[in-house]
């Protein structure tokens, strides 16, 4: 008789479900514990939201910036009687709408595919590994019923939710988290954003552009700390330009409710009202009270489950991906990380997870996409590289659009001329990140990328050109 692998994969975001196909497209018996609905917070809740969010707020920018750059007349043409705005109700609907229609197409897939789904909430058995190997589940369901399933392998994808400061308790109203805002009809008047990351800077660079009066708190120097200096310092120059209130260097304490407004009190005492704040505070991964620590999994100090290369946990037989383990909070690679499991697990060719070959994009106005070692890496020794960085106004295409803001970052290795890492601020820097990814994925050089042919005019011919720059700097580096 011919064993069939059993899989059992808690959660149903996209490091579960891509996992959950991979392995019965290698034979596996699978089964899907969900509490939400397939897609996790990425498709419900945080990505796909958002940036369907963002996309209404980059078409409202576009119509800002008509007038002046382009000479589009919106309503009557006169700038200061403008007729623009958004039903913000209207927009949230659709919202909704797109995500839970992709999460209806996800749940097809996998049905298509023979794998089960069940609903309920999972944790690890109490009893450990069984004689044969395999781990007890036990799945809770909404009517407090539990089910005990055994798996010869067991992905946890659990995800993350929005942490909460113990002073600033969200109402879904006028208090929010990332998840209630689309639950508003009306936009925000006067929103106050505490928290400068990925996603404060997501949310307040898209509810200036809808029309709010953004005030963005942020605790450290600049907006987006982790990410490329001369980015950050290009978009916080950009929020500042179109009215936003950034306070940098500065902690909220606590928010709280004062009628139809909220009064959020900073570290030095001072009080900043608006009509609504969202906290965008961090993220805390979904896994407590799961059984882990009992199984012989490790927990860091955060309470995200560490893992290796191939997402293996300390425990035997069960693995970890996305959010839960903090690796890179990205859904791509939660996906990666799940399918590179199922890989692992089942006995196929794996290859283990490369970071410094993620691209990752910041979906604000203009966009931040980098791939591969950082400036950071680069000035702290733990890369030896050169660099060049073109600004998008010398670009013939960024003219015509009326593209002021931006720039395109290479790094490549001194005597190789391997590309290794790249940054690109632009409209649509998602895109055209994607041959600065193929050259880091495949050691391409900058000979290379200069050498393949680009449109004229593009914003991707800057790539191209900052390659070249690289090779006549590199040949004076080897000469000097």
């Amino acid at each position: 008789m011919v064993h069939v692998t059993r899989i059992v994969i808690i959660g149903g975001g996209p490091g579960g479900y891509e996992a959950a196909l991979v392995a019965a497209q290698l034979g596996a018996e699978v089964t899907v514990v969900d509490r939400d609905g397939l897609g996790g917070s990425a498709v419900l809740t945080d990505c796909v939201p958002s940036k369907t969010l963002i996309a209404t707020a980059e078409v409202m920018t576009t119509f800002d910036s008509s007038y002046d750059e382009l000479g589009i007349i919106v309503g009557s043409g006169e700038r200061d009687t403008k007729v623009i705005g958004v039903d913000l109700g209207k927009v949230n609907r659709r919202v909704k709408r797109l995500a839970i229609a992709q999460s209806h197409d996800i749940t097809q897939a996998v049905t298509r595919a023979g794998i089960t789904i069940l609903r309920g909430k999972g944790r690890l058995g109490t009893g450990g590994q069984a004689v044969d190997g395999s781990r007890e589940v036990l799945v809770e369901a909404a009517d407090g019923s539990t089910e005990s399933l055994r798996a010869d392998a067991v992905l946890i994808a659990t995800g993350a939710h929005p942490r909460e400061l113990p002073d600033a308790q969200p109402d879904g109203e006028r208090i929010l988290t990332w998840t209630q805002v689309y639950d508003l009809d009306e936009l925000p008047a006067e929103l106050i954003v505490v928290g400068s990351g990925v996603t404060g800077a997501e949310f307040a660079g898209a509810y200036q552009a809808l029309g709010s009066k953004v005030t963005l708190v942020s605790s450290r120097d600049r907006v987006l700390p982790g990410e490329d200096p001369d980015a950050a310092e290009v978009l916080e120059e950009v929020f500042r330009r179109r009215g936003m209130n950034v306070m940098s260097r500065t902690r909220a304490e606590g928010a709280k409710r004062v009628g139809d407004r909220v009064e959020v009190t900073l570290g030095d005492g001072q009080v900043i009202t608006g009509t609504h704040c969202l906290m965008a505070v961090g993220s805390i991964p979904n896994t407590a009270e799961m059984g882990l620590e009992e199984a012989g999994i490790k927990l860091n100090d955060w309470g995200q489950i560490q893992v290796d290369r191939v997402s293996r946990t300390s425990a035997p037989g069960v693995y970890a991906a996305g959010d839960c383990t903090g690796v890179f909070m990205l859904a791509s690679v939660a996906a990666m990380q799940g399918r590179i499991a199922m890989y692992h697990a089942l006995g196929d060719a794996v290859q283990p997870l490369n970071l410094k070959t993620v691209s990752s994009n910041v979906f604000t106005d203009p966009e931040i996409a980098t791939v591969g070692y950082t400036a950071a890496d680069i000035s702290c020794g733990k890369m030896d590289a050169v660099e060049v960085k073109l600004p998008l106004r010398g670009n013939p295409r960024a003219k015509m659009q009326g593209i002021r803001d931006g720039f395109v970052k290479l790094f490549c290795r001194p005597g190789t001329g391997i590309v290794v890492g790249g940054v690109v601020v632009a409209p649509r820097a998602s895109e055209l990140i994607h041959s600065i990814s193929l050259a880091v994925d495949n050691n391409l050089t900058v000979e290379q990328v200069a050498s393949a042919f680009t449109v004229y005019p593009s914003v991707s011919g800057s790539t191209a050109e900052a390659a070249r720059q690289l090779h006549i700097r590199k040949r004076e580096d080897a000469d000097s």
